[in-house]
């Protein structure tokens, strides 16, 4: 097969070097890729964005499946267009998109649908948000509408912060369009969680489980970013609580978009809170999640492709996943300033000292191949990634790969993994009891 995957950060290198090592791929192509990317694949000029030309692309070169890595052609109808065009391609439809697209409509969605998710107000205008926290009990949260890069999302722990959050938003602009209308929601107490579901609209299988580190301090201090970091599988979700997320939220919520005339195909991906309550749903995602694809990846020992052709053609109902039974712990290493302001064409030194094997993988992200150097070329630079048996021994793993890679400002969180540790202690601790 011929396949094109669209994109260029960290989630896209993981699926390229899992694509690649399918018998069924003969032919890879990435657009535009970055540099890690290269060295696995044909990388093509050609922007995520830039949906007529990758058509072209596609029907020149006889593409068998696109795969589409981010979620913005999504969510402006790049499937659609494909489809349209007799094209295989793997995603949901821009009407099924729009659960990422719009964070109203999603919460629209679930409140229809009785899936749990935290209790909200919509505004459309500042002045009027800003009388609702007036008298509001913090802390709260609130969030951009449209799509943000994963930074949409501000938890304000009082009036001050919640109407600077809204200033940013709504005045600023800082999410241009994104920005229209905000979510002012409770803000959930309880452990994050993320799950990923594969489906062809009708049937679903249900990857392993994963935690994103979304805040860019140790300690979950610090704004939120698109994310530091991640492991799977999370030792939050044990025993039946996974029967009661599918019962409860992955299997209404596939149900729903059937009904509602949007059947989902292509990855969704919920992102949870588990309270005391239950699990309760925080996002979705209509694509896989970055940096989680690159810690549950490499424990999928099923063909992807395989899984990746069953959802376009129907077939999910004749998956059956098989896993690498240790845990797998990504750590993410960005440019200094990043979420903010950061600088690009740093020369990214030691990669030439990590071994080449299926237990530590180097993912890129932002990065560009130059003069056969490699250079950094984005906030989000590399996921550093390694399986080890337990978490402890994957983060013990992932560290020592970590430390060899240098490059100026270079900036990572130390503490990646670490929650599925203290997990793991008070979960031992309390069956002793």
């Amino acid at each position: 097969m011929k396949i094109l995957l669209i994109g260029s950060g960290g989630r896209e290198h993981a699926l390229a070097w899992k694509i690649k090592q399918s018998p069924l791929t003969k032919k890879l192509y990435c657009a535009p890729g970055n540099g890690g990317m290269a060295e696995i694949a044909e990388c093509v000029d050609i922007q995520a964005h830039e949906i007529d030309q990758l058509l072209a692309f596609a029907k020149r070169n006889k593409i068998d499946l696109t795969v589409v890595g981010p979620e913005a052609p999504l969510v402006e109808g790049i499937v659609d267009v494909f489809e349209n065009a007799g094209l295989k391609i793997f995603g949901p439809n821009k009407m099924a998109a729009q659960l990422e697209g719009s964070k109203v409509l999603a919460k629209e969605f679930m409140q229809r649908c009785n899936i749990p998710t935290a209790q909200f107000r919509v505004y459309n205008r500042i002045d009027e948000a800003k009388e609702f926290l007036t008298r509001a009990h913090f802390p709260l949260v609130i969030k951009a509408d449209g799509l943000a890069s994963g930074k949409g999302v501000f938890i304000c722990k009082d009036l001050l912060a919640a109407e600077e959050a809204l200033n940013q938003i709504m005045k600023k602009k800082i999410f241009k369009e994104a920005g229209k209308q905000v979510i002012i929601e409770e803000c959930l107490e309880g452990e994050e969680a993320s799950i990923l579901v594969v489906s062809d609209g009708n049937d679903y299988v249900i990857l392993e489980s994963s935690q994103d580190h979304k805040r860019l301090f140790d300690d979950d201090l610090g704004p939120n970013t698109g994310g530091m970091g991640a492991y799977s599988p999370s030792p939050a979700i044990f025993g039946d609580l996974l029967e009661k997320i599918d019962a409860r939220i992955i299997d209404p919520t596939i149900r729903g978009m059937k009904r509602d005339g949007a059947p989902f195909k292509g990855v969704l991906y919920v992102g949870l809170m588990l309270t005391e309550d239950g699990p309760f749903v925080l996002e979705y995602n209509v694509r896989f999640g970055d940096p989680e694809t690159q810690a549950v990846l490499p424990r999928l020992k099923t063909d992807i492709v395989k899984i990746l052709q069953a959802s376009c053609d129907g077939k999910m109902k004749k998956v059956n996943l098989e896993w690498d039974h240790r845990a797998c712990v990504c750590v993410v290493m960005s440019s200094g300033g990043y979420p903010g302001e950061y600088e690009n064409g740093k020369e990214i030194f030691g990669l030439d000292k990590i071994p080449e094997t299926s237990d530590q993988i180097v993912f890129h992200a932002g990065t560009i191949k130059k003069d056969h150097k490699i250079l950094t070329s984005g906030g989000r630079v590399l996921g550093v990634t390694a399986l080890g048996d337990g978490i402890s021994k994957a983060i013990e793993n992932v560290y020592e790969i970590v430390d060899k890679i240098k490059f100026e400002k270079c900036f990572f969180r130390r503490d990646i993994g670490a929650k599925g540790l203290l997990h793991i202690s008070n979960s031992t601790r309390l069956t002793r009891t």
